[in-house]
Formats: structure tokens, sequence, C-alpha cells
């Protein structure tokens, strides 16, 4: 049985590879953040793990989704203020950035390198590449990396800089970015001595 915060994060991969595969994308916020509506906010909250595909079609809207740390929707086609850049990108990524504050979880979709980035602590932990053959059957694996990430355990390399030569690939179109410390106890407990 699935705890309710891997379910989320399951949930938001996967809509997100979806999203990603299409060349659209999108915002997901786990957490609180100060945020104004876009939009007028017509659906009612629901538990994001119960209906991914209304998750998905909400989070094609102009803005960011806010989901609470129980699972669910708190709003949709919302702007957050940036307060930090995310340097060679645009609004989105900044505004994804300015979320990954505190223990929020977030993910970021982008449209141009069809990418899935999962930023949790104001830093990039995890890049996904949505046109890899068969990324989507990595999802347990790639929640398990989450859950094995944790709070406070993930020193970034690096945001402003991110290249897939700052972080390792230990399953195919993913990369996992963090601290020296965690990459290698991850890899010890994988590969042994």
């Amino acid at each position: 049985m699935q705890n309710k915060k891997t379910s989320i994060e399951e949930v938001l991969v996967q809509v997100g590879l979806r999203i990603a595969k299409r060349g659209e994308g999108a915002l997901f916020v786990v957490g609180d953040v100060p945020y104004k509506s876009l939009v007028k906010q017509t659906v009612p909250p629901f538990k994001v793990s119960d209906n991914p595909k209304l998750l998905e079609s909400l989070a094609l809207i102009d803005g960011a989704v806010i989901i609470d740390k129980n699972g669910f929707l708190k709003a949709y086609g919302v702007m957050i203020k940036s307060k930090k850049v995310f340097k060679n990108y645009g609004t989105r990524h900044s505004a994804a950035l300015s979320a990954a504050e505190g223990d929020n979880l977030v993910v970021i979709i982008s449209e141009e390198d069809r990418k899935v980035k999962i930023l949790k602590n104001g830093k990039m932990v995890m890049q996904l590449d949505a046109l890899q053959k068969n990324v989507e059957k990595t999802v347990p694996r790639i929640v398990g990396f989450l859950e094995a990430i944790g709070a406070g355990t993930v020193g970034a390399i690096g945001t402003s800089v991110l290249a897939p030569t700052l972080g390792i690939a230990l399953l195919p179109g993913v990369i996992v970015f963090g601290s020296a410390y965690y990459l290698i106890k991850l890899l010890h407990r994988k590969y042994g001595k």
C-alpha cells in the first residue's frame, strides 16, 4: 500500500510525462505558496490521484496547479510571483524555483525540451526525458528515488547551469541531481561495495 505522498508524486510524474510528450508545458506545486488566480475557479477541490485526467486538463490552462499536502487540488490557472530567477529559462521555471521553497514539491513540464523537472527544497533534484523510450516504466523507481531523497538530504549542484554532466543517470532518461554524499549512498545501495 502506498502512502499519500508517494501517490501524489507518482500521479504528477505520470501526468507530467504525458504532457511533455505532446510538447506542452505545465507547473504543479504540492504545498503552500502565495498565488493569484488568473481564471475563475469553477472546478471544486478533488483528490488528484482519483482523477489524473482532470488534473491533466487543468494543468494545460495557463498558470500553475496548486495541490495541498493531502493530495487535493487547491487551485489551477494561478500565477506564482517569482522571487528567484532560473537562469536561461522562462517565467514558468522561475515561478517553479520560487515555489520550491521549504518542503514544497514542484514538478515543472517544459514544452521546449520535453523534460519533466522535479524540484524540492529550492533545488532541482531530478530531470526526466519524456522522449526516452519506455521512461513510463521507470515511474515506480523514480518515485522510490524521490522518497529516498526526503526533506533536507539533497544539496543542489547548482541551479544556474544545469546540464546532464552535473547529474548522474541511473535510469534511462532520468538524471538525478544532488550532493555527492547522497549520490554515493544511492550508488552504494544500488551496486554494493
